[in-house]
């Protein structure tokens, strides 16, 4: 198969070799490769723990609460970084296709969730995405589920340039780490996958893997 996340990032990766210049490409491996060596997965959530009652913004500003993502059954969020993100504009489309038809079936929600507020306007236009769009207004989430991070390497910034907390709207170099969070009915964690390394991700039939079998028959 080759239309697969791994192939995906590995054409990315050869087209930047291509591209890039030495130093933005050594600079790039040098992040990824310090994001995995700080990696611990006894620092974030574990499956079966309750999650807390959160609330997410979505694209027009409604509130998603919890509660009613999980009204009916599990709900699946895919954290991303920000919606002009090239690693996250490569797995959305993916999930999307993958997963959207079978989880909304099973009237199972798929979120796509990031700190960006509002949500980037033009992520859903740009890959006809039918999945839901949300923000995590300052991290909030991201925060409690132990799944963001702050570069050790914050290049200066000229007044009026763009960075990323201009992009996000939170002021700061806080970012989820791209994470796959499965939370079933009783609000508890089913399955969570944290990637320190941004072009590294779950493939979606992984994701599917991890709902119960019987849910996704049901719906059939």
């Amino acid at each position: 198969m080759t239309d697969t996340l791994k192939a995906a990032y590995a054409a990315l990766q050869a087209q930047r070799e291509r591209d890039w210049a030495p130093e933005q490409l050594r600079a790039n491996a040098a992040t990824r490769a310090a994001l995995v060596g700080k990696y611990d997965p006894r620092d974030h959530a574990q499956a079966g723990e309750p999650v807390d009652d959160f609330t997410l913004l979505g694209e027009d500003g409604t509130p998603i609460r919890r509660d009613d993502l999980i009204a009916h059954g599990p709900a699946v969020l895919i954290f991303y970084r920000f919606g002009g993100c090239p690693a996250c504009n490569i797995a959305l489309p993916r999930y999307d296709r993958a997963l959207f038809p079978v989880l909304s079936r099973a009237r199972i929600p798929l979120v796509a969730v990031s700190p960006q507020a509002p949500v980037d306007p033009e992520l859903r236009a740009r890959h006809g995405l039918k999945l839901r769009l949300a923000s995590d207004p300052g991290n909030a989430l991201g925060d409690w589920l132990g799944i963001t991070f702050e570069p050790d390497e914050k290049p200066a910034i000229a007044p009026g340039q763009s960075w990323i907390g201009s992009i996000t709207g939170t002021g700061t170099w806080v970012l989820p780490q791209p994470t796959v969070l499965i939370i079933d009915r009783d609000a508890h964690i089913r399955f969570i996958a944290v990637s320190p390394d941004w072009m590294d991700r779950p493939e979606p039939e992984a994701i599917l893997s991890q709902i119960p079998e019987a849910t996704i028959a049901a719906a059939a």
